[in-house]
Order: structure tokens, then sequence, then C-alpha cells
């Protein structure tokens, strides 16, 4: 299919020819028509598989119609509301593109920034509505926002939303909403508050579901890496000689972990930067674009200073920790592999790591290849000692309740595909042999 025949009209068709796109994404095929008929929809659906497009460009042909009949101030008439800045930009710039060519407004809303310059443009008119949960409650109990136009709302990353906290003050928003809108709700998981929330919202919604979480892994060439905690800095310093690797995204699970690697690195002489809720959003946008631009080589990133990250063209993912949540997983290394390219994931796993490995391999579906071939191979017998080790010290698998990597749960929110080495092999329960 062609977005020629989803019945667009042609300044969106122009702006969607100028960014080299042709063909929609099974999410954009099945949801904009859905959404052009102004239905409700329920989007289960991951970063990378179009998700944004598939909301922004149907909203920009819905909005646009009542635009050109409208008199008098703009007020607010959809709102699209995201988990992260980081997110929450990127979506502002796909309605930018998609909509070029048409005379919308949209704005987008965070914190970490003064809001003078966000209410100045609210003041001047806004048709569509970007923010974050925390800089639009502050907004609006400051007067500077009414929900009461809107005809089109939002919910992206609702579980995401759930993690960090969010979920509170998402309702909060949502009682402000009319009853009578539009509401699109995408969600990477289902959990059962998520699910719960999407039955109170939703009025006979059409359920869309592409990509399954554990099938995106199998796309993107995985290895594991089996080394001691603390050889992972030299490691990552090892694997960083191939000077293949332009550019790669490391993931860690603290704020405190992406400083060290970033400092560790530097030291060496290789350019990295970090992104996590520490950092102002000036300083992380400045991180995001230099990566984008490749004069940095190297960011490193937490999960959730990570979601929204989405980088043309990037071939390697580094898991410096593993995440004990096994979706995390697979959205970390979802961020290569994108739009139908080729990726690379390299993972390092110490011991007290090996809980989530196993738990990993169980939801994609797959064993991944262990890569011996490095000078801090650590042996299988030493690999399962420690982690024998650390469950008995209650130090590996924690509850999935507890999702200590969840450090960031209140931020400051207001080339060539390459194959594996002689030395890759999978690893069995049993011992090691060669596949």
């Amino acid at each position: 299919m062609l977005f020629e025949e989803l019945n667009l009209i042609e300044p969106i068709l122009k702006a969607l020819q100028t960014e080299g796109y042709t063909q929609p994404t099974p999410i954009q095929e099945q949801s904009i028509p859905t959404i052009l008929t102004s239905r409700d929809l329920l989007g289960c659906a991951q970063t990378g598989t179009g998700k944004t497009a598939a909301f922004a460009i149907p909203m920009l042909q819905l909005l646009n119609k009542e635009h050109q009949n409208a008199k008098g101030p703009r007020p607010i008439r959809a709102l699209v509301l995201t988990p992260t800045r980081e997110l929450a930009i990127q979506i502002e710039e796909s309605f930018k593109a998609y909509g070029r060519n048409l005379s919308l407004r949209h704005l987008v809303i965070f914190g970490g920034v003064g809001q003078k310059a966000q209410t100045d443009a609210l003041h001047r008119g806004v048709d569509i509505l970007i923010a974050t949960p925390g800089r639009l409650l502050d907004l609006m109990n400051q007067g500077f926002i009414n929900l009461k136009d809107i005809e089109i709302f939002v919910l992206d990353e609702a579980d995401r939303m759930l993690d960090m906290g969010f979920i509170h003050d998402v309702k909060k928003t949502i009682a402000k909403l009319p009853a009578k809108r539009q509401t699109l709700f995408f969600s990477a998981t289902m959990p059962p508050e998520i699910q719960k929330l999407a039955n109170t919202i939703l009025v006979d919604p059409l359920k869309v579901e592409v990509t399954p979480v554990s099938s995106t892994a199998e796309k993107i060439e995985q290895m594991i890496y089996f080394v001691e905690k603390g050889d992972k800095k030299n490691l990552l310093i090892h694997i960083l000689q191939d000077k293949t690797i332009q550019t790669a995204l490391v993931f860690t699970r603290t704020k405190h972990g992406a400083d060290r690697v970033v400092k560790d690195l530097i030291k060496v002489g290789v350019k990295a930067e970090a992104i996590h809720g520490n950092k102002s959003q000036n300083a992380r946008q400045r991180a995001l674009t230099n990566f984008k631009a490749k004069t940095t080589r190297i960011l490193v990133a937490t999960d959730i200073a990570a979601r929204g990250i989405d980088v043309d063209e990037l071939t390697h993912v580094i898991n410096y920790e593993l995440p004990n949540i096994p979706e995390t997983y697979v959205h970390r290394i979802g961020r290569t592999g994108r739009a139908g390219n080729s990726g690379i994931s390299f993972s390092f796993c110490d011991g007290e790591e090996k809980e989530f490995l196993d738990d990993i391999e169980k939801l994609i579906a797959l064993k991944i290849p262990v890569q011996e071939d490095h000078p801090y191979a650590m042996s299988w017998q030493s690999l399962m000692s420690s982690a024998a080790a650390a469950k008995s010290k209650g130090k590996s698998k924690p509850s999935r309740g507890a999702r200590p990597e969840r450090t960031e749960r209140q931020p400051n929110l207001s080339g060539a595909k390459r194959t594996p080495s002689s030395g890759s092999r999978r690893w069995h329960s049993k011992g090691k042999t060669n596949s």
C-alpha cells in the first residue's frame, strides 16, 4: 500500500514525499483510516514502528478541516501527552514535518526550562499541544491552559507513564478533558493498571497491535559477552577500538553509572556524553544533537532518559548492564534496526545478571549467541559460581515490583551488518557447545 491510497489530502502527501516516505508501516496502514473516521483507537506498539506518524498524520488532516471553518482566537484542540522531554520534542518535530504545508500551529511544553516562551506561544494561540505531565498541570493550575476545547487526545507511551510514577498526573489531566472527544491510546505493553485506564477512557475503540515486544529482537544481530563486573569498562574500551562502530548507544541502569562510563571513555580519548534525569534540559538536548550529528561517538543513557531517542541509522546498542525487566531489553535494542535497517546489539553479563539474561531469552524465545573471542571472557564455571553466590545473597533477581533500575522514577520533568566471528557460540544450561 502507498500513502496515496489512504485518502490523505495533497498538502500532507507533499510533506510525506519531502520526508521520503512512500509506504506506510503496518501500524500507519491500520491506524490512519480509523483515526480519520474520528473513532477511538487502542494501539499496542512500541517506538520504532512508525507510531508517531500513525496518529500525527490523520490528526493534522482532521484539525486542518476544522481550522478552515474556524474564526476568532485559536483554542487548543488537540493534546498529546507523553512521558519524557525527548519524546515530546521528537513528536513536535514530526507534526512540524508532516504539517509543513498547513497553517496549523503546534507547541511543545516540558519542564526544566523557563516557562515564558511557552506561555507567550500559548497566548498567541495553539492548535496542537504536545506536553509532559508535570509542566502541563503546572500551566493549567496557573490558568495558562484550558482543555475544554480538546477534540483529540493522545496518550502516548502509557506504560512508561506508569513506570515513571505519572499515572496520577495523567488521570488529573483526563478529568479536565471534555467528555466528547476522540481518544488515541498507545502503549508498548498492557499491564493491568494500563488496561484498566484504557477501558475507562476509550469508547468502542479499534485495537491495533503490531510487532509484539518479543519479536522485534529477531531482526537485530545480538551477542552476549560474559564478563566480570570489574572488567566491563575495559571490555567496552576494547570493543570501541573497532572503528566501524561509528556511533553507539550505551545503556546503564543508573545515572551515576552513566556518568562513570562517560568519564572512563573520555580518559581513553573516546568522545562520549551522558543523558539522564539529573542533566538539565539544555544539556540533554545538546548531547542528543551532538550524537545525531556524530560529533559525539558514544551516548550513554539510562532507560527513562532514552525513551523517545530516535536516531537514524544507529547501528549499535551496547547494554553495559542488563535490565532486570526483560521488556526493557527489547526496548533498548530496538533503538537500532529501525525502519527495516539492520542493527547490532552487544550485551555485557556478569554473574549477578545471569537470571536477567534467562528472563530475556525466555521473552524473545531466542538463545543469544555468546561472544567468547575477547580478552575479558568469563568462564562458564566462574559465571555460574558468581550467579549462585549472588542468588544466595539475594543480589540477583529482584521482584518485578521493585524494578530497581527505575532510579529516575521522578526525574525533573517540568554501518553494514557484521556476522559474528568464529568465537561466537551458543551456551546451553548443561555447558557450552558450538551452534
